[in-house]
């Protein structure tokens, strides 16, 4: 598992001394066991939101230091775990490089010993306008319209997306590539309505529940069998097709 990373952004001239500067390609394998959704379009979007500065090659390559993929993965886990917004994460690991006492900040979570207080509200994933989605994927209005009419992509009630929105993009872009266009994958989408579905009706009476504590263990039930029926659809996919990813 990638630990929390002792340098910073773009610190990667002892890793290009020793040949250990790593291909976006390579990266994505690496991060791949421990975040399987992560995609070379979430990895672009962090960069152009600052969280990492991989080196350039001559040729305009990006080329990653062990340092630049340990703090990658920080910032996927805090995203993953805590729900903290890129612009909370930002800061945490800039406090983190000048050397300051920088815990964990939490989003909308109640501190232990308040007692009595009225009910926060609970944390949120982080979330991004719609010129930002367009400008981390490099599509137009038109094509997010697109998208959007066959729900592929859907905008949270104030108007911004989740974060998610820009690895489902990327991710209908790249199979765009290949020919496959936004309608093909309705059946798709509605296959996810589908499993969503099911995983709600097993956690539901958690979430009814009256104990907090409860509440929260569906949470935590609720990642969970989303991560098995995720890896249950890749494995049935593989299975149909007669193919083995890395």
């Amino acid at each position: 598992m990638l630990q929390t990373p002792s340098g910073g952004a773009g610190h990667g001239t002892a890793a290009a001394d020793t040949g250990l500067m790593m291909s976006i390609g390579t990266v994505l394998n690496v991060l791949r066991d421990e975040f399987p959704e992560v995609t070379i379009s979430k990895i672009r979007f962090l960069e152009s939101e600052g969280l990492i500065e991989p080196q350039r090659t001559p040729s305009g390559y990006r080329k990653f230091s062990p340092a630049d993929v340990e703090r990658l993965g920080h910032v996927l886990r805090m995203q993953r775990d805590h729900y903290l917004p890129l612009k909370v994460i930002r800061e945490h690991l800039d406090a983190m490089e000048r050397g300051e006492a920088a815990p964990l900040p939490t989003v909308g979570r109640q501190r232990d010993g308040d007692v009595g207080l009225e009910p926060v509200e609970a944390p949120t994933a982080a979330r991004i306008g719609r010129a930002e989605l367009l400008a981390a994927v490099g599509i137009g209005e038109q094509e997010l319209d697109e998208w959007e009419s066959y729900g592929l992509i859907a905008p949270l009630p104030d108007g911004v997306y989740d974060a998610e929105a820009v690895t489902v993009a990327g991710l209908v872009l790249e199979l765009g590539r290949f020919g496959i266009e936004p309608r093909h994958l309705r059946a798709m989408k509605a296959a996810a309505d589908r499993e969503a579905g099911l995983v709600d009706q097993v956690v539901a009476p958690l979430k009814r529940h009256r104990n907090p504590q409860t509440r929260a263990h569906a949470e935590a039930r609720t990642k969970e069998l989303a991560g098995l029926t995720v890896k249950l659809h890749a494995a049935l996919v593989q299975t149909a097709l007669g193919v083995r990813l890395p």
